[in-house]
Parts: structure tokens; sequence; C-alpha cells
């Protein structure tokens, strides 16, 4: 699996072109946002005075990113740019604070730099593009030649001893778009999340926002908590950000958003995370390969706002796959790498075991009515994110339209604190027929298990007189029978195993709804996955 940049390369290469901005006036930075009438912005009043700027621009007509890159950097090739490196002896605050910044070069398919300015000491500055900070190693020499003093950056990745005292270890990365990425403690890089999604999976296309300007706010040299700006841009959405980022275990990044609306959106998406799924222990397809699976997030976890846990299992099959979870504002949802061990996945290298999982969690103002929308399409490699996640308002956005949402992005492994109940371990699907049995039933017929994990402990062990009520299921289907449902313990105390029948109805999918409960008490998350019958090669 590829690196920071190699991954962020490949996801850009999917999209749509996108790009940063025109040509910035006076020799500043190319790419940098237009500069629209008003105040100059103030260090004590940033996040105001970025909001009334986003305003102002999306009052204003769109003006499409300039692609004025020289030739020697545009034309770069991917070994070409990867040799370009930044030399870390000259991050931004080096031995002044426990963050440090680091930049990334523009070229290749970053052709559009930013915007980058330091607000230290009550005072904003832009930072200026130095080649000194970089090194041209081998194939990347002649770029060199190319780059002066407005030549600009593609992006910047936040530092911090997060693992080590004594190392300053990559914490975040804002590179290519909106994209962002989050490491906690012990993680490597895995999905990746997004400042906004506009129009995800409609026949129109997707929008890709962008983000133009960043602020980066000077800690102080004991701080452990980083404050940054941002300003996004696109022909929709303008809009303004405040983050604040606190590496750790978990690594948190407060966002908060205000957006106005410069055209009507169908639909807008809000923290959107995106990943990759190729392969796991409910494959539908063979992959000629010895890891067992290859996965960056294995579900997507959901706590409704009547407090149910709902657990979706992410697969790869041959069609696009939306699904919508509606409601009211959800208290959280995530994509989820649940599968810790490395014998899960057996790769030495790109350490599925190790990514991260994401959680969002709502913050201040209730967000209102709308859904989770799940997309999911199909890949062959891994090389590709083929999963997003996002939250949709029932609310149209307007042209003219102004809204704000606050949220907290959350690393973790494979359980949240919040989440007591136990928890799906694994989902296995297979005919429903024994070996060798005589007149057996069609494929179509699936035996799917379903493995949790151990009780909570107020369930497990109830205590009092006489044997415990039994541990039983709740199964739905929408389509179809399910029969023969069948609970039982694992062995050695390691959880519950739900297993039933499935006979699909031709031609019509089924989704299925399984949790488990004790004496009328829920203790468990609900399983929830749809099958397709025309997914199944006989």
């Amino acid at each position: 699996m590829p690196g920071t940049i190699g991954r962020v390369i490949v996801l850009c290469v999917l999209l749509p072109s996108v790009a940063c901005d025109s040509p910035a006036p006076d020799g500043a930075v190319p790419g940098s946002s237009p500069a629209p009438d008003g105040p100059p912005l103030a260090a004590e009043t940033l996040h105001d005075d970025l909001t009334a700027r986003a305003r102002r621009l999306a009052a204003a007509p769109y003006e499409p990113p300039g692609d004025d890159l020289p030739p020697a950097l545009a034309g770069l090739d991917y070994d070409q740019y990867r040799s370009i490196r930044f030399r870390p002896e000259a991050a931004l605050w080096k031995g002044a604070a426990r963050f440090e910044l680091q930049l990334f070069h523009p070229g290749f398919i970053h052709r559009e730099p930013v915007r980058l300015h330091l607000v230290e000491h009550g005072r904003i500055t832009m930072v200026p593009f130095d080649p000194a900070r970089f090194r041209y190693d081998g194939p990347a020499a002649p770029a060199a030649a190319a780059v002066g003093p407005a030549t600009g950056h593609a992006g910047f990745r936040v530092h911090y001893p997060l693992n080590d005292a004594a190392i300053k270890d990559e914490t975040a990365v804002f590179l290519g778009a909106s994209y962002f990425r989050l490491l906690g403690r012990g993680h490597v890089h895995g999905l990746s999340s997004r400042g906004l999604a506009i129009d995800t999976a409609l026949e129109s296309g997707e929008e890709f926002p962008l983000f133009r300007e960043f602020w980066l706010v000077r800690p102080a040299p004991d701080a452990a908590a980083l404050t940054f700006h941002a300003l996004l841009d696109s022909r929709s959405v303008a809009g303004a950000y405040r983050f604040v980022l606190e590496p750790g275990a978990p690594t948190t990044l407060d966002v908060e958003a205000r957006l106005f609306a410069r055209a009507d959106v169908a639909k807008l998406g809000v923290a959107p995370l995106s990943s990759m799924f190729l392969y796991g222990r409910n494959r539908l397809r063979a992959f000629d390969d010895f890891r067992p699976q290859v996965h960056d997030s294995d579900g997507l976890l959901l706590h409704a706002a009547d407090g149910e846990w709902i657990w979706r299992p992410l697969g790869n099959g041959p069609d696009v796959q939306l699904a919508a979870f509606p409601g009211a504002a959800p208290r959280g949802f995530g994509l989820v790498q649940r599968e810790r061990r490395f014998e899960s996945y057996l790769d030495a290298e790109a350490r599925y075991d190790r990514r991260p999982s994401e959680w969002i969690e709502p913050l201040g103002a209730d967000w209102g009515s709308g859904r989770v929308e799940l997309l999911e399409f199909q890949v062959d490699s891994e090389f590709a994110d083929n999963v997003a996640a996002y939250w949709v308002p029932d609310e149209p956005f307007t042209a003219g339209a102004e809204r704000a949402y606050r949220y907290r992005l959350s690393t973790f492994d494979a359980r949240l604190p919040d989440q007591t109940l136990a928890q799906v371990e694994r989902t296995s699907i297979g005919r429903d027929a024994l070996p060798g049995q005589p007149d057996a039933p069609p494929p179509s017929r699936r035996r799917m298990v379903v493995d949790f994990g151990p009780l909570p402990a107020a369930v497990a062990d109830p205590g009092g007189a006489g044997a415990p009520p039994p541990v039983e299921a709740v199964l739905d289907a929408s389509s179809g029978q399910v029969s023969d449902l069948v609970v039982q313990p694992l062995p050695e105390a390691r959880g519950w195993r739900a297993a039933f029948r499935l006979e699909p109805a031709a031609g019509a999918p089924a989704e299925l709804r399984l949790y488990l409960h004790r004496g009328g008490r829920r203790v468990s998350e609900t399983w929830n996955y749809v099958w397709h019958p025309e997914h199944v090669r006989h």
C-alpha cells in the first residue's frame, strides 16, 4: 500500500479534475483564492473574518482554478514527484514547539498550489516557497530549475511526538482538494476525510470542493493542540473552516464549518469519509492473493438518534450500492477497521491491522433530520478508494442559504469506549448445503453466520437464583424467507453465534437486520446487511 503521497495521488487520479484557483495578483502564490473586497484579516477575529470573506466569495461568480504550473512540474511522473522530499530540518516551528509543519511540493497531479499563512504574535504572514526546504533527488533534479518564490505549496502535514516523546511523527495531512488524513497513536495511514462532499453518487456528477488557503496559528511551546483555519471554495459552495487538532490516543480534530451556497446544491454531504474495501471474510469473488483480507475499513458503525447501534459490513460487489439510514441526526457514525489481528491480513508492509478507524460526533446545534449515506462500488485494486460515508440533511441548501456545522473526528481501533454492547466480530456467508448432499438445494439458498463478541458484563452473568435467561436473536428480512435461526455460544467464551437460512426472492435484494437480546434486554448492536442474489456466481 502506498504512503501518504501515493495514496492521495491514486485517489485524485480517480476524481474529476480538481484545482485550487486562478493566478493570484501581484506575484502572489498561483492557485490562491480570489481576493473579494473587504477589510483585511485580523489574527484576533480570524474565523469571523474568514466567514465574512466566504460569504462575499459565495455572492460573487465562481472563478475556476487556473493551471499555470510550469510544465517541468506539471509534467512530473509519480517516480519523479516522490523523489522531491521535504527536508525535516526545515520544518516550520522546528525546535520552538511540540508541533512542526512540513510542506508538500506542487507537481504531478498537484498542479494548483494553495496559499499557506502563519498566524504568529498577532500578525498574519504568507509562507513563501523556498526551494532550499526541499531535496530534488535523482529523477527530480530538473524540477529544481523550474521553481521560484511564487511556486506555492500543494499542502502540509503536521508532526507531533505521537508515539515517542523523542520523535515527531506525522499525525495529520492536508493534501488535494479538501482531503485530509488523521493518525492516532500506533496507526498507519488508511482512510481519508474531506471538508465537504457535493452531489455524491448523482448522475450529474460529483463536485469536489477544495481548500484554497490555510491559516496556521503558531502554538505555545508546550501546547498539546493546534488551531488552524481554511477557506473552502467550489462552483456551488464557499466556506470558512476552523480546526483544532489534538494528537494522541485518540487523535481528535474539532471542525467548525460555516457554509454559503453560491448555487443550488442537489446533495450536501457533511463530514464525509472515504475508504477502501477490496475483499474480506465475506468476499463475493476470488482474488489470487496470499493475503486473507485487504481493506482499510470493514464496516460502517452508526449510533442512531434513538440509541440503536448499527453495524453494516462493507462489500465490493459488481454494482454501485447506495444505502441510506434516515432519521434524526445521529449521535455519531464512522468507518471502522474492526479486525485488528495481523493474521487476518498477513501484509507486513501495508499493515492493514494498524489502519485507523474514524468516528464523527456532531457537536453543538442539532443537525436536524436527514440520512447517513453509505456509497460502495467495485474496484479491482487496493490502490483506489471505493467507500464513502457522509451525512445528508433533508433541508435543501439553495443559492444564498447559509449553514453551520460543528463536529469532532476521533481516531480509534476496534471499539469506541461508549459502545458497550456485544459487537459483530465477523460475517460469513456460504451455500446452505452439505458436502455431497443428494438433491442439494439451489446455490441461491444461503447460510448466513454472524458472530458476536462477548456480552456486556451486566448481562453476561446476571446472577440471582436459577439459570439465566437464554440469549435469543431477533431477525428481520425485507424480502425472501428466513428460517432455521439458531443462537449458540462460541467456544472458550469468545462470544455468540447467530446462524440462519436465507431463501432469497428471485431478483430481489434482501435487507437483513439481526440483534441479540436476553431477558427482554438488547445485548448486542444490530447487524445490518443487504444480500443480492445476483451476486452469486454459480
